[in-house]
């Protein structure tokens, strides 16, 4: 069955339509089937996962450009994005990994180059010694409003008007919703 999700909204020229890798590969009609009301350009599921990891890599050059600007050289952008999910809240490690969906072994690391460059402050539970609790320091807290007043230009960049916002919330539920089904598909199966 081809089950079909439409983005017009994206600026692909004419709608794109997102299909299983297994249907069929990507077909690009001509402009003159395009013109005569034929199918959409198909882009399968492999190529919208390579297109996320690349937009994801630019985004963490970007936060590295960003750091650099603010003269943090201590920590990368993995570590700013930790610190960036932990917010204004006191987590456990096991919340900070449900959170952001991090690798345990990887945040261990990257909490340990944290408190290292006193961006946190870890403090042993007061219920459960063995584990800690998670907060930001004064100094985490600092990069971390310096780093989203950095993101508010890039957003003013990006959403110009209305439609603009509207796309983005749409770009963001659809990711979401791909996130959810396929992390249920690796957990559950179809």
């Amino acid at each position: 069955m081809n089950q079909r999700i439409l983005y017009s909204f994206a600026n692909f020229g004419d709608a794109v339509a997102v299909q299983p890798a297994s249907e069929t590969a990507r077909t690009t009609p001509s402009q003159a089937e395009r013109q005569q009301g034929g199918e959409p350009p198909l882009i399968s599921y492999f190529e919208l996962a390579r297109v996320m990891e690349r937009a994801s890599r630019r985004f963490s050059g970007l936060l590295r450009t960003e750091l650099t600007k603010l003269g943090v050289d201590d920590i990368g952008p993995a570590q700013a994005m930790v610190l960036l999910a932990i917010g204004e809240a006191e987590l456990s490690v096991g919340e900070l990994l449900d959170r952001g969906h991090y690798v345990g072994s990887n945040v261990s690391y990257y909490l340990k180059q944290l408190a290292d460059g006193d961006y946190i402050d870890r403090m042993a539970s007061q219920r459960d010694k063995r584990s800690a609790r998670i907060r930001l320091s004064e100094k985490g807290r600092k990069l971390c409003a310096e780093l989203r007043e950095a993101a508010k230009s890039y957003e003013r960049a990006l959403t110009r008007g209305e439609q603009d916002r509207r796309n983005l919330e749409t770009a963001f539920q659809t990711l979401h919703q791909l996130e959810l089904v396929w992390g249920n598909a690796h957990r559950y199966g179809f």
